[in-house]
């Protein structure tokens, strides 16, 4: 099976992130003047982020944390802008010394971002270094959301999911790649999904972790795991939705709030992984301190508050009951994810079901929390779309 050489795009240009001194500086001394509110009056986190939690996370942002190490981090990989729809999409693009490697689409959420994604790219691109087999390499293509990290943000409305995945499909014809997969979770999965339902040409398959199955209409007899499903989406809307709620209804509002205090970014953010991680008791258990502050850090230096937040307003209408897809489907279900949908509409909401994974812990970001399941289940997941002959008896998919 012979792969396709991506050609050079004279629309593609490199990038460096860089962030000046001067506002390394400026965000420590913010941080210093933080003016904190009274503690919460009760003895758990159900009004939201503890102050004394707070507190220590802010403190080690400014004393201990360090940006310069993970800008080279980041550095470590190549970034490049392209302008697509009128508006500057900026990505990570690795390709594998393997010239049968599949080309794979990665597409973060939020809080998320290209962030969550680093840790997979040395084992999918090169997985004979990291144990793997080398069958199972990928090129790599991770791109920020609009409005998200080094993407331009959008200055008028109209950015919906749909909108985002025609976006990819051009980013990925104009990489040269003729044939390809994609995966996401969270809004990554949401965009993942509408790519998916649109079956664009070279389109081979998709990996979910997370699953937008539920039924538009809930039915009245339930199975035990169907009644866990909507349990979690009770708790999902209800107690863990206030973000979500004011991002989808006044994300300029969140955005003022936000754009000046760095320990208001901090908790912001602090809150949802703290709530939606595989954790002991602190999301720092599931992500540690510094993995947290990477995030919260890049939503810090590109002001994108607000313009991140948009997507829940852009996509207010759509639901967790995502469209039936016919294209080939793989999908890992997490334990602590919430929402948590059960086999069973997963199986009836994707006709083509390749791949059926159960990973044995993580919560909502699998990518951040267990990237070495994700990993094994994105290749597992794939493996399948790679034969000369599909298993199941249908015609190859081949991707070059």
């Amino acid at each position: 099976m012979a792969a396709s050489t991506p050609a050079p795009s004279p629309l593609v240009r490199p990038f460096t992130v860089a962030i000046p001194d001067s506002e390394v500086e400026d965000l420590k001394q913010r941080l210093a003047r933080t003016r904190w509110p009274d503690p919460e009056t009760v003895p758990d986190w159900s009004q939201g982020v503890r102050l004394e939690n707070a507190k220590a996370l802010i403190d080690y942002w400014q004393r201990e944390y360090d940006w310069r190490r993970f800008e080279s981090e980041l550095n470590r990989f190549p970034h490049f802008l392209t302008t697509i729809d009128g508006l500057e999409i900026h990505f990570i693009h690795v390709r594998s010394e393997n010239p049968n490697a599949m080309p794979l689409l990665l597409t973060h959420g939020w809080p998320g971002s290209i962030v969550e994604f680093l840790k997979l790219i040395g084992p999918l691109t090169d997985p004979a270094a990291f144990g793997g087999n080398v069958e199972d390499s990928f090129d790599v293509v991770i791109p920020s959301l609009p409005g998200f990290g080094f993407s331009e943000k959008p200055t008028e409305p109209g950015w919906t999911v749909s909108r985002i995945a025609h976006a990819w499909v051009e980013l990925m014809k104009r990489l040269g790649y003729e044939n390809w997969a994609a995966q996401g979770g969270d809004w990554g999965a949401v965009v993942t999904t509408a790519l998916g339902a649109m079956r664009p040409e070279g389109l081979l398959g998709v990996h979910l972790n997370t699953q937008y199955v539920y039924p538009a209409q809930i039915p009245d007899r339930l199975s035990s795991d169907e009644r866990h499903a909507v349990d979690t989406l009770a708790l999902y809307t209800g107690d863990l939705g206030g973000s979500n709620h004011l991002q989808a209804t006044k994300p300029e509002t969140v955005g003022f709030a936000l754009a000046d205090s760095p320990a208001g970014q901090a908790v912001w953010i602090y809150e949802k992984f703290q709530s939606k991680t595989d954790n002991h008791g602190l999301a720092e258990d599931a992500l540690g301190t510094d993995d947290m502050l990477d995030t919260i850090s890049l939503y810090w230096f590109t002001n994108s508050a607000a313009s991140s937040g948009r997507i829940y307003w852009e996509n207010k209408s759509a639901s967790l009951a995502g469209p039936e897809l016919t294209l080939p489907v793989a999908v890992t279900v997490f334990p602590r994810d919430i929402p948590h949908p059960p086999r069973s509409w997963i199986e009836a909401t994707y006709a083509d079901l390749i791949h059926y994974g159960e990973a044995d812990r993580g919560g909502h970001f699998a990518a951040l929390e267990q990237p070495e399941i994700l990993i094994s289940e994105i290749r597992a997941g794939l493996r399948s779309l790679r034969s000369d002959r599909d298993p199941r008896g249908l015609p190859p998919r081949p991707f070059g």
